[in-house]
C-alpha cells in the first residue's frame, strides 16, 4: 500500500526522518530508529505549580522494532508483553486527522498569538503557572509576560499550545531533538502519556499517516477516547506504570 504524504505543522523545526511509530491498530507502538526513551518527571516550584521536567531512568531501545505498550495492561512497561490481546480496552484509532492548528482558538496580542487545541490536553498543567498563559498574553508587551508565555507553552508536551511571533510572522518551537520520554506526574499520583518529540513520522499500520509535529502525545494508559493521542485520561484513572519513581536530587 503507498504511503500517504504527512501534512507537517508549520514551526516544526527538524525531521526526524531516520525513526517513525507505526501503530497497530490492535497493538502496541511500533518504534523505529533506536531513539533515546526516558522517563521525564513532572516538578512542581516552590509555589507547587508545575515547572520544569526532570529526567528519570532510560530504557533500551536497541531492538528493531521495539514494542511499547499502549494499552496500559502489559505487566513489562514500558514494553508490550502482548496483553493487548487478552485486555479490556478499545484499541480504536477514533483521533481526527485534521492538522491541529486548523481547529485550533486563538488569542491574540501586540507581539504573541496563542493558538489552542484543547482535544489535545494532557493536563501537564504549565500553562497554569505565575497565573495562566491565556492572562499573560494579554501582557505580553511586558518581557516577564512575553518569556513566560514563550516558557509555557514549550513545556506543553503535546502542543495543545503554539506561540506564534507577530512581528517574525513565525512560530516558536523547542528545539527538541527526536526522542521519545515516559511522563510522569508525582503530584498528580499518576504515569502520563508518551511523549515524541522533534519530528518523528507517526502512521497506523495500514499506511495512514499522521500530522508530523515537533511536539506529539501518544495515549498508553489505553483509556484516552482521542487515541491514538492523549486526552488526560491517565489523570482521571490515575494510571500508574510501575516504573522507577524520581530520585531524590541533593539540594
Amino acid at each position: 500500500m503507498e504511503k500517504e504524504n504527512p501534512s507537517i505543522e508549520p514551526g516544526t523545526p527538524i525531521l526526524g526522518k531516520d525513526y517513525s511509530i507505526i501503530i497497530d491498530t490492535k497493538g502496541p507502538y511500533f518504534v523505529y530508529g533506536h531513539p533515546r526513551l526516558q522517563q521525564e518527571f513532572i516538578v512542581p516550584n516552590a509555589d507547587g505549580e508545575a515547572w520544569e521536567y526532570h529526567p528519570g531512568e532510560t530504557y533500551n531501545t536497541e531492538a528493531e522494532p521495539v514494542a511499547l505498550c499502549r494499552c496500559g495492561h502489559s505487566r513489562t512497561k514500558p514494553y508490550c508483553d502482548g496483553a493487548h490481546t487478552q485486555a479490556d480496552w478499545d484499541p480504536r484509532l477514533t483521533a481526527d486527522r485534521t492538522p491541529l492548528l486548523d481547529s485550533a482558538e486563538t488569542y491574540d496580542s501586540q507581539y504573541l498569538e496563542l493558538s489552542d487545541n484543547p482535544d489535545y490536553c494532557v493536563h501537564a498543567r504549565f500553562c497554569m503557572a505565575k497565573g495562566t498563559v491565556w492572562e499573560q498574553i494579554n501582557n505580553s508587551d511586558q518581557k516577564e509576560s512575553y518569556d513566560l508565555c514563550v516558557r509555557e507553552t514549550f513545556h506543553c508536551p503535546s502542543g495543545r499550545l503554539k506561540i506564534k511571533n507577530k512581528k517574525e510572522d513565525r512560530f516558536l518551537e523547542p528545539s527538541l531533538k527526536p526522542s521519545l520520554s515516559l511522563i510522569e506526574d508525582p503530584q498528580e499520583e499518576c504515569s502520563g502519556p508518551l511523549w515524541v518529540k522533534g519530528g518523528i513520522p507517526i502512521e497506523d499500520c495500514e499506511c495512514n499517516a499522521y500530522e508530523i509535529r515537533n511536539r506529539v502525545t501518544l495515549c498508553r494508559c489505553g483509556a484516552s477516547t482521542n487515541k491514538p493521542y492523549c486526552d488526560g485520561t491517565h489523570a482521571t484513572i490515575h494510571f500508574k506504570d510501575g516504573l522507577k519513581p524520581l530520585k531524590k536530587h541533593k539540594e
